[in-house]
């Protein structure tokens, strides 16, 4: 039988825990006329008080009350309320013969249709907690399943060690079911290559280690290392799907303590539970490096606009006096040419008294290049830094398994070429 506590302590007090609120205790308080009679027919009052409780709690919560877990103070008042009897009975009660108890036990499991948790019924539980054990790790929602579970079939709940006991039995049926699942597909060659990952030499780090380094900074080198890292665990040619084969929750949380561990640490395991963990840290490191890839990227893009937008800036602030020298040279001609045109004189002469022909024609020379888009748009500055991307974009693009969309379908041949 497993032994590991898979319940912290705050779970195991509230989970065999009543309600409190005076509407619920009310309504668990409540016998009826058969529940009265079968009450009655017991003589001495901390013998109904006691039978009452024990009806009360197997009824409504699947499990009786003893030494180790008293009743509600607050249930107690509304039972004794109920049978117009005093609140005190109960510890009268258990200072009586145990015998009496088990009697009375005996009495209402028969009157109830319920039955004790025996080993049979444990097997049971076990049974028909293993397809969730392959879903969560969760102790906790295991075991609220298990009570649903006892309750709806009428077995009486168990002392809250045995109830974590079977859940534990549970969970390491379940990790032994998704180990043997993460395995199956696997080849001789899959784990020889897994196994590779491990090793490492005096000076340097395990290959597994290098694998799960984060990025660093924003350069292309950086995008390029990422990318050789997808690569390496793409060469592994692990079976295709094999991470969809377990539930997600299993698929994270073994990456996560693969993750924390040292190849040494993972040297350690059994053959199956090593490979399995490697298997979902691999195939958790493929998305992690895919996103990261595509993160560096975007970032290097805005690092390029902006540092484009401040290169225009600059050039702007440069030019800017020069700009107005032009805008105020050539406000001074159209004025000229309005005067020469009302005083009906020579336009050309009106333009040479204000700049020399040859000068002139030089002047509009320079102002076209003043005016051309680029001086006003960055993005001319950034196809300036096509080699920077180029270094890493055909074999990202290579690397990253793009799908279209419909609305895509025709930017994707351009993309891939």
């Amino acid at each position: 039988m497993a032994r590991r506590q898979i319940l912290s302590l705050s779970e195991r007090e509230s989970l065999l825990a009543l309600p409190d609120d005076e509407f619920t205790l009310t309504r668990m308080a409540y016998f009826s006329e058969h529940d009265l009679a079968l009450i009655s027919a017991h003589r001495k009052p901390a013998s109904r008080f006691g039978f009452a409780v024990l009806l009360c709690y197997l009824k409504n919560v699947g499990f009786a009350p003893d030494k180790k877990i008293p009743p509600s103070d607050m249930l107690l008042k509304h039972i004794a309320s109920r049978l117009k009897l005093t609140g005190d009975l109960w510890p009268a009660y258990l200072s009586g013969r145990e015998t009496t108890r088990r009697e009375h036990l005996t009495e209402l499991y028969r009157y109830l249709g319920v039955k004790s948790f025996t080993g049979k019924i444990q097997q049971d539980c076990i049974t028909h907690l293993l397809p969730m054990a392959t879903r969560t790790d969760k102790g906790i929602l295991l075991a609220e399943e298990l009570l649903v579970w006892l309750r709806k079939n009428n077995v009486i709940i168990p002392a809250i060690d045995v109830v974590e006991r079977t859940c534990a039995e549970a969970m390491a049926g379940g990790d032994e079911i998704v180990f043997q699942t993460l395995n199956a597909p696997l080849t001789p060659a899959h784990r020889d290559a897994l196994d590779r990952l491990l090793e490492s030499s005096d000076n340097k780090s395990s290959r597994l280690t290098w694998l799960l380094q984060p990025p660093g900074k924003i350069n292309g080198k950086n995008v390029l290392q990422h990318l050789d890292r997808l690569s390496s665990i793409e060469l592994l040619a692990l079976p295709e799907g094999i991470d969809r084969t377990i539930h997600q929750n299993w698929l994270l949380k073994l990456a996560r303590e693969g993750r924390k561990m040292s190849s040494r640490d993972l040297t350690r395991f059994s053959a199956a539970r090593r490979h399995a963990i490697l298997v979902c840290v691999l195939e958790e490191a493929r998305a992690t490096l895919t996103d990261e890839v595509i993160e560096l990227h975007e970032r290097m893009l805005n690092s390029l606009f902006s540092k484009a937008k401040r290169t225009q800036a600059e050039r702007l602030q440069q030019t800017g006096k020069l700009i107005q020298s032009k805008l105020r040279q050539y406000i001074d001609i159209g004025q000229a040419l309005f005067e020469a045109r009302d005083s009906g004189g020579d336009p050309w002469l009106a333009i040479e008294n204000i700049l020399p022909w040859p000068e002139f024609v030089a002047s509009l020379e320079e102002t076209r290049h003043l005016a051309r888009k680029n001086n006003f748009d960055p993005l001319h500055i950034i196809t300036e830094k096509y080699s920077t991307l180029r270094k890493y974009a055909p074999r990202m693009l290579s690397a990253l398994q793009l799908r279209k969309v419909r609305i895509s379908r025709s930017c994707l041949p351009k993309l891939t070429r």
